[in-house]
């Protein structure tokens, strides 16, 4: 079934590393047992989270936000590659599929993260209780396993904080156990744009341990030019019962992701022209990104009496990035710039020890988790020119682009060494939360965490007169920053069937090292930056409206202090600044409902009114032959091409943010004939590209989808096949923003009407 040689390569060492220790194990085991003992009946999964609080408990009765969409709602009908294929149904997360091979995921959560160029900012990222989500604040999802997710689950507002740096919500996916007979299954994916996906897993359990294991490879061909890609992933996890009181887990995850391509974003001009054009410069410099990414992480859990629990996490894992950009050959020649070609070898990891108890105070039930936490991360992180010549560095003339015959001109290719350093930052995390019944009807919970996160930049590319016009000084620089944030919260319960809750809390978020990496004028760190603090409120409702309907809604509102927002660009550099304060309030809700004859019916809004509260100054964009920008410079009188600094007033829209998402879904299942079908609708209004609304829109959209699905089980065979169709009325839209792109390329459009064709299979022993 799978043809890729490199898919075939990478399983091959991969599942050998990470299946080495259950191959010993079984050896020195008995064969898998047919019918495994339990030692407690399975929790509906369904109701019951953890993030929340970091014990089992039913999200119902929590007084907080958290929502979590299942196994059958990631998987069902999907192409099981991206995490935004499901976050649709969650209220006040938006998620958007950039149709971007290069870049990951940019993930919001009630406006937190929407600055983000890349990856995710602002949003902490979990594994099985594992961060995937750096000390500076930056995380990827491109690790997160679809196939073996039990759920996912997604926090939203003041408890969020209690997980520390950048908590502006909290994204958390949880592997499933393994099953109770040994299966293995498979599964082959086609679709629009030559899109084929492969898949390969194991899951059983044994004599005193469980085991689920995945193997996937994805390749597509995108629906625009320069957005091939190569996905290869590899996720196992193996839990070990040492005993009645104690547990072990082990959970390893690799990718592989050569050569990416990156079709970057359009102006409005090119958007309207041609949607499927790749962005300017995106081909002559063959932008692209190759990764790897290898993360192995353990938890020891032990029952030292009925009411107390430790728990022991350590982790540690590797990631190489090897990313090629647009920069130009005439940019590149400045000393201060890095290069077009930005390379990381990262080493990370740490610790958590977790201490909780439960008791009673009387008659009052109780909980409460006290621990530490510890997380390092060293990049060493290079530049390089994009290009090569036949001339000696420093000694290109000005003004030759890519292609020049005489001075032998190749883009796309790494050139001279024009950075050097190593980026360490650490946290050391102290933390405490809780939870007691006051009454049958009244439960308070709370928390404290400590935070200090450290860091420290060692610049080993040093000069004071290159060939090239300028200098590149030492870089070197440290520093530290610390915050303690409390949170506290109720919920009151009317009735069995009628909650309402209250909270509110204090969180921040530290500038991420890319984001400190230039300063306005000069070289070094840009120490001046402050992390962003919020203050947040949230109350709510939570019910049963019959016997089939459960309705979530809140409002909230978060005040922000030193909002971190872009400054200024040039030739590859971006300057972040502090924006004095902001302000985000809304409201969200949610309806689910079961009817009978296998009907259902799901319902997800959300309102955002995200602004800045004060006036502050950033860079205006290019026009006509600007290609630089200096705040501190006006355009009259400053450098030849700056576009100069102008003043933006208070009430401006946060760019990137929607005013309101609405997700809305009609279900059917006959169960005689395995069947089952779904209409989605999915609704984004326009969101501003940057900070004034003159300079451009992505405007709304209402998109449609269906899927259609079989099962047949025969004897010890299951069997699978699938249809979805994205965009059923070919609409035409962005499906994210690139926001204040100086450049005016702001536009990443979505693909018109698309399908995919699944067929699984699994096999029990």
């Amino acid at each position: 079934m799978i043809q890729n040689n490199r898919f075939q390569k990478f399983i091959l060492n991969k599942l050998t590393s990470q299946l080495m220790l259950a191959g010993l194990i079984g050896a020195a085991m008995p064969v898998l047992a047919e019918e495994a003992a339990l030692a407690e009946q399975a929790i509906q999964m369904k109701s019951v989270v953890i993030t929340g609080t970091r014990v089992e408990q039913n999200s119902f009765d929590l007084p907080m936000s958290i929502d979590a969409t299942d196994a059958q709602k990631i998987q069902e009908g999907q192409l099981k590659v991206n995490l935004s294929e499901s976050s649709s149904r969650v209220p006040g997360v938006v998620i958007n599929n950039r149709n971007n091979p290069a870049q990951d995921l940019a993930i919001q959560v009630r406006g937190f993260g929407a600055r983000s160029a890349f990856g995710v900012r602002g949003v902490r990222l979990y594994a099985d209780g594992i961060p995937m989500t750096m000390p500076d604040g930056q995380g990827q999802t491109g690790t997160f396993n679809l196939d073996t997710a039990s759920r996912v689950e997604y926090l939203r507002g003041p408890f969020s904080a209690l997980y520390g740096n950048s908590s502006g919500g909290v994204v958390q996916i949880f592997t499933k156990d393994g099953a109770k007979e040994p299966e293995v299954n498979a599964g082959i994916t086609f679709g629009s744009n030559n899109t084929q996906r492969y898949s390969l897993g194991l899951s059983g359990s044994g004599d005193g341990f469980d085991i689920t294991a995945n193997a996937n490879s994805y390749t597509s061909d995108g629906f625009r030019a320069q957005s091939d890609t190569s996905r290869q992933s590899m996720h196992t996890k193996i839990n070990f019962k040492l005993g009645d009181n104690t547990k072990l887990a082990i959970v390893a995850t690799a990718l592989d992701q050569p050569d990416n391509k990156d079709p970057q974003g359009l102006d409005a001009t090119q958007l309207i022209a041609n949607r499927k054009l790749a962005g300017t410069g995106s081909e002559l410099y063959n932008t692209r990104v190759s990764r790897s990414h290898e993360q192995i992480g353990t938890t020891l859990e032990h029952k030292f009496t009925p009411d107390d629990t430790l728990r022991l996490m350590a982790y540690y894992g590797q990631r190489e990035n090897e990313q090629y950009q647009s920069v130009t050959v005439g940019a590149q020649r400045n000393d201060l710039q890095g290069g077009g070609v930005a390379t990381i070898d990262r080493d990370f990891g740490g610790v958590d020890v977790r201490w909780t108890r439960s008791g009673k105070v009387g008659e009052n039930a109780y909980t409460v988790t006290a621990g530490l936490n510890y997380d390092r991360m060293k990049d060493d992180r290079k530049g390089y020119e994009n290009f090569t010549s036949n001339k000696a560095f420093g000694l290109l003339p000005s003004g030759v682009d890519c292609g020049n015959a005489a001075n032998q001109v190749v883009c796309g290719v790494r050139g001279n060494l024009r950075r050097d350093e190593v980026n360490t930052v650490k946290n050391f995390d102290q933390y405490m939360q809780g939870s007691i019944d006051l009454s049958q009807k009244f439960t308070l919970s709370g928390g404290l965490r400590h935070s200090k996160v450290s860091f420290n930049n060692q610049d080993n590319y040093i000069a004071n007169a290159l060939a090239y016009a300028g200098s590149n000084p030492d870089d070197s620089g440290s520093i530290s920053f610390s915050k303690t944030t409390p949170v506290l919260g109720a919920i009151f319960k009317i009735t069995d069937t009628f909650n309402v809750y209250a909270n509110a809390g204090t969180s921040f978020e530290t500038p991420t090292f890319v984001e400190m990496a230039y300063k306005a004028t000069g070289s070094g760190l840009n120490l001046d930056l402050k992390p962003a603090k919020s203050r947040q409120y949230e109350a709510g409702i939570k019910a049963f409206i019959g016997d089939n309907t459960i309705v979530n809604a809140s409002i909230f509102k978060i005040d922000t202090d030193d909002e971190i927002i872009v400054q200024q660009q040039a030739a590859g550099r971006t300057v972040y600044q502090n924006a004095k304060s902001s302000e985000r309030k809304g409201f969200e809700l949610s309806l689910d409902s079961k009817f009978n004859n296998g009907v259902g019916a799901y319902l997800a809004y959300s309102y955002l009114d995200a602004a800045f509260s004060s006036d502050f100054t950033a860079c205006k964009p290019f026009v006509g032959g600007n290609t630089a920008c200096n705040i501190n410079a006006p355009a009259a009188a400053g450098t030849p091409g700056n576009s100069g600094g102008e003043v933006i007033s208070a009430g401006a829209n946060i760019p990137g943010t929607y005013k309101q998402t609405l997700f809305g879904e009609v279900s059917w299942k006959y169960a005689p004939i395995g069947f089952s079908t779904a209409l989605e609708a999915r609704m984004n209004s326009k969101t501003d590209v940057a900070f004034k609304p003159q300079y451009g829109n992505a405007a709304g959209y209402t998109v449609a989808a269906w899927r259609g699905g079989l099962t047949q089980n025969l004897n010890k065979w299951k069997f699978n096949e699938f249809v979805r169709i994205d965009n059923l009325f070919d609409k035409q839209y962005v499906g994210s923003v690139r926001v204040g792109d100086l450049n005016g390329r702001y536009y990443e459009p979505a693909p018109g009407r698309t399908w995919l064709l699944g067929l699984n299979a699994s096999y029990k022993f």
